[in-house]
């Protein structure tokens, strides 16, 4: 008798530990983050035969579980071929950073607004920019002398006022200092100071790694080496810059400029030109930094975890 009602508890509990067992919550599934690395969307040279080359600049970025598109190149059919070939879907993104208003970094956001069209854009803020502004109602001078019909808003202006930009509805948050947009990610903000970008602002993206700085740029209109120095603000230590250094016509003199700041006294790491840097300053680059200048054309994907010393 002792022995079925040991057999009955023993069959009892049994059947209470499976019961408890399935009704416990699922394990939360892991997310493992991707490798962090960059993949050159769009660019004037490449070796790769499934994407086409066209003059401009996109460059996909992930870091941190974060997707982010960096510049959108010069045209939308182009821009969707090539994200296309890289198996990249842009409806994922988190967000896009747009450097500055150049149309052959900008022209792509169509094909990136029809994918994605509430994407976070962070863009530069300037007076009556393409991406949208605004001014206070005082910004102008007023007169109460003359009739009210031909004052501006009956003489009574808005606290803010608002302007349009070349892509209504689409979600735009601009930038006009240096400002931390996720963990560890940042947009350095300057304005170019020399002739033929007078007064462009423009955005760089710096990711602050465990081995240093990531930057990448767009064309680098302010000067590379002032991005750079900026941006050691958050960490004085270069780990990698990419991008277009806008010396695509500059002279031996200037690049070599360039070259000695980045390489002696900024101490950067490594290296990935591409864009407006221009053939001479490649091969300048080259000769300096040597194995730490890597190839960045079109198609090439940059694994950021492999340059971790």
């Amino acid at each position: 008798m002792k022995r079925n009602r040991w057999a009955v508890f023993c069959a009892l509990c049994f059947l209470l530990i499976i019961n408890c067992a399935a009704t416990l919550p699922n394990a939360p599934t892991q997310i493992i983050p991707a490798e962090p690395r960059i993949t050159i969307l769009y660019d004037a040279f490449g070796r790769s035969t499934s994407m086409q080359k066209d003059w401009g600049y996109a460059a996909f970025i992930e870091y941190g579980g974060k997707r982010i598109l960096f510049d959108t190149g010069n045209n939308p059919d182009i821009l969707a071929q090539n994200a296309k070939a890289k198996d990249l879907d842009l409806s994922k993104l988190d967000f896009v950073i747009m450097s500055h208003r150049h149309g052959d970094h900008m022209g792509g956001l169509t094909y990136v607004l029809r994918a994605n069209p509430r994407v976070i854009i962070y863009a530069p803020k300037e007076s009556f920019g393409v991406y949208g502004s605004d001014f206070p109602g005082t910004f102008y001078r007023k007169n109460v002398s003359i009739p009210a019909e031909q004052r501006y808003f009956d003489g009574a202006p808005p606290d803010i006022m608002r302007f349009g930009s070349a892509w209504p509805g689409a979600n735009f948050q601009l930038v006009d200092r240096n400002t931390e947009i996720a963990p560890s990610i940042h947009l350095i903000t300057l304005v170019s100071d020399k002739p033929g970008t007078l007064e462009l602002r423009e955005l760089s993206l710096a990711i602050n790694t465990p081995e240093g700085l990531v930057i990448v740029v767009g064309c680098a209109h302010p000067g590379i080496e002032k991005i750079a120095t900026s941006a050691t603000s958050i960490n004085p230590r270069i780990h990698f810059i990419a991008g277009g250094f806008h010396l695509v016509v500059a002279s031996d003199a200037d690049i070599d400029k360039m070259v000695t700041a980045l390489h002696d006294a900024l101490k950067v790491e490594y290296i990935a030109p591409g864009h407006c840097t221009g053939e001479p300053a490649f091969a300048s680059l080259k000769k300096a930094f040597g194995e730490h200048d890597l190839y960045a054309g079109l198609g090439t994907t940059l694994d950021l975890s492999s340059l971790a010393k």
